[in-house]
């Protein structure tokens, strides 16, 4: 089996947080130029998933729901039988009519960016939604027949106290999805936000902060019977992010669009990644030729890239599935984070793993850093 990604890199505005590929400025005539490129591209990469069946297929961007149902069926008109098909979403974005022109195009999932449940949040953010238009959006979405919807939430705000933050997971739980995402709100540069640190207009919260607000966020949500299965991700039992999955245990996808990322062991592991400009997008693919660079994955890029991947999931690291050196390394450099509490062994069905503990998953970064063989 493998994953299908489909990345929409357009916005109508940028938050102040966003550091992936995005543009402002979508025409209808460029959705059509664009999604043209799209089917285009899936057909010049037929070989690239060297025939695993596609099971998942996810949209994302930007903003994929500023494109038409229509056009979103385009995309996925040559897949079917998917087990996962996931939209991200504004909420202000889904009205009943676009709601229902996602169920007739196949889609199953969506993930909403909703961030924040506080209005003067959501505008520091520069999002264009607002909290009253976030319940809306996912009844819309359940009366339509989306039954498994995923949203994202933003902790760590400049002065946000726990209790603030208590009051966004106390609202995300009454709404009663099957699905939660939560970040730390991150500095990065390039970003209009790190650009008002700089210039100390904001003030980064405290790590005893963002742990307390961390350490709140498992305790509400496992305590409200979500599975905590990755480091930043929450389900309820059997609806954990299939699509996802693919990034953390080595299932290999195709990316399509500018930006996108690819991975595939076909006929070697290499992974790509497509160039992150629109306009030379469209123009190379309408010329035939895939505007990506590629690279040729060694033992060694193998290893760390299980190291960044699977140690982010609750399961973690199959030790037997490594060849001897790199096993004999990992449990080496693992020792000391053993003894810390912050990494521990278990047997899961005659089977050795290495994962993070609790205590591990607030430094995870730390740890894994130790991990990786330079």
């Amino acid at each position: 089996m493998a994953g299908l990604y489909v990345h929409i890199p357009f916005c109508k505005s940028r938050c102040i947080y966003c550091s992936f590929f995005s543009t402002t400025g979508l025409t209808p005539l460029l959705q059509e130029q664009y999604v043209d490129a799209l089917c285009k591209e899936l057909s010049l990469r037929g070989d690239y998933l060297n025939g695993a069946p596609v099971n998942t297929l996810y949209i994302g961007g930007g903003t994929p729901s500023l494109l038409s149902p229509h056009s979103i069926g385009r995309i996925a008109e040559n897949f079917h039988d998917l087990v996962e098909f996931t939209v991200e979403c504004n909420p202000d974005d889904i009205t009943p009519s676009f709601a229902s022109g996602l169920v007739e195009m196949g889609v199953n999932r969506v993930s909403m960016g909703v961030q924040t449940f506080s209005d003067s949040r959501l505008s520091f953010l520069r999002r264009r939604h607002s909290a009253s238009q976030i319940p809306q959006a996912i009844e819309h979405l359940r009366q339509a027949g989306i039954d498994n919807i995923s949203i994202d939430l933003i902790f760590g705000f400049p002065d946000q106290t726990l209790q603030e933050w208590e009051d966004d997971i106390s609202k995300a739980l009454s709404l009663r999805v099957q699905h939660l995402s939560a970040y730390s709100l991150s500095y990065e540069q390039g970003t209009a936000l790190y650009n008002m640190l700089s210039r100390e207009d904001v003030r980064e919260i405290s790590d005893d902060e963002s742990l307390a607000m961390y350490d709140t966020l498992i305790d509400r949500l496992t305590g409200a019977g979500y599975e905590h299965y990755e480091i930043s991700n929450f389900a309820l039992p059997g609806k954990r992010a299939r699509h996802n999955a693919a990034y953390w245990d080595g299932t290999p996808y195709l990316g399509i669009g500018a930006g996108a990322h690819s991975y595939t062991h076909y006929p070697t592991p290499s992974r790509q990644w497509n160039v992150s400009n629109v306009a030379e997008y469209i123009d190379s693919i309408k010329r035939g030729i895939i505007p990506c660079d590629k690279e040729q994955l060694d033992e060694d890029t193998q290893y760390n890239d299980i190291i960044t991947t699977a140690l982010r999931t609750s399961t973690g690291i199959c030790t037997d599935a490594l060849d001897e050196p790199h096993r004999t390394y990992l449990l080496s450099q693992a020792t000391k984070h053993i003894r810390r509490g912050t990494l521990c062994t278990e047997t899961i069905d005659g089977r050795q793993f290495l994962h993070l503990t609790r205590k591990g998953l607030f430094i995870s970064d730390d740890v894994m850093s130790d991990l990786i063989k330079i």
